[in-house]
């Protein structure tokens, strides 16, 4: 059996944002599945609203253990709207988890407004989140959990989408530096995580198709993952899919990382001059998506 982080317990409670579909919505199911008490919050009413519908007859309590924000972690009042809601009604928050995103593009020198809204999203509404909750749930003293997604394109940022790399860097960085100060303030009793989602087979992600990607996980797997490594006492969640082994993105995380020491162009992985090389690098690797 899986060990569990301690604030997974029965009749505590986890905090979602985002969580009308995909990733968001898979992890408040399993959630309900260990008998928590669920806060869901989306820009999306409709979608929320089906979520709702989805979650009640999974909880211990139904209905009653089931509190749902319609919020725009965007704003920094609704994100505070979220935190006074989730403690009013259930006087506990055990885990936060920073899950709501947009993916739309923009690359480096064009759409200033496109960059400005997933920031504000994707990074201002992780920081809002901390900032709402994170001293309540150190003054509560129970054992709790902040998990924070990020992404893969955060940490080896291929090119085509900056705004959205920029975005899920910022937010590496910003776990990084939640999950040190937390260890200063409160030891092992309130964590943080960094879930890092490989391919996998969102609203966001999927383009409109409805069938999924033989190379996609789906966000169960995802979740999977979260699971596992929180009670583990992982930081970094960092998950594979059916293209991409963990040998494979290991590979990719030190070729990012020896562009600096190596001196090489940035983005040397794409670069034409280094195509080979990178090849060769991996080539002892099982035949798999090596680009």
């Amino acid at each position: 059996m899986t060990k569990l982080h301690p604030a997974l317990r029965a009749r505590r409670v986890a905090v979602v944002t985002g969580a009308a579909n995909g990733i968001g919505l898979a992890a408040a199911r399993r959630f309900a599945s260990l008998g928590m008490r669920l806060c869901i919050a989306d820009i999306n009413r409709d979608a929320l609203a089906q979520a709702a519908r989805t979650l009640a007859p999974l909880l211990a309590e139904g209905a009653a253990d089931l509190h749902v924000v319609e919020a725009d972690v965007a704003r920094r009042e609704d994100v505070a709207r979220l935190a006074d809601e989730a403690f009013s009604t259930f006087d506990d928050v055990a885990l936060l988890m920073n899950n709501a995103a947009i993916g739309q593009g923009a690359g480096p020198w064009e759409r200033s407004d496109q960059w400005r809204r997933l920031l504000d999203v994707n990074f201002y509404g992780v920081l809002y989140g901390l900032e709402a909750f994170v001293p309540r749930m150190l003054a509560h003293g129970r054992p709790a959990a902040v998990v924070n997604v990020g992404s893969k394109q955060g940490i080896t940022t291929p090119p085509g989408n900056a705004a959205y790399n920029a975005s899920k860097a910022a937010v590496k960085v910003l776990t990084e530096q939640l999950a040190h100060e937390l260890r200063q303030t409160a030891g092992d009793r309130v964590t943080a995580h960094l879930l890092i989602p490989g391919f996998t087979f969102t609203g966001m992600t999927s383009g409109g198709a409805e069938q999924k990607p033989a190379g996609a996980w789906t966000p169960d797997q995802v979740i999977d993952v979260l699971i596992e490594g929180t009670g583990a006492g992982d930081f970094y969640l960092l998950c594979p899919d059916n293209e991409v082994t963990r040998p494979l993105d290991e590979r990719r995380i030190q070729w990012a990382a020896d562009d600096i020491i190596k001196n090489r162009p940035a983005l040397s992985r794409w670069h034409p001059k280094f195509a080979a090389e990178f090849q060769a690098y991996v080539s002892d690797l099982p035949a798999q998506k090596r680009s």
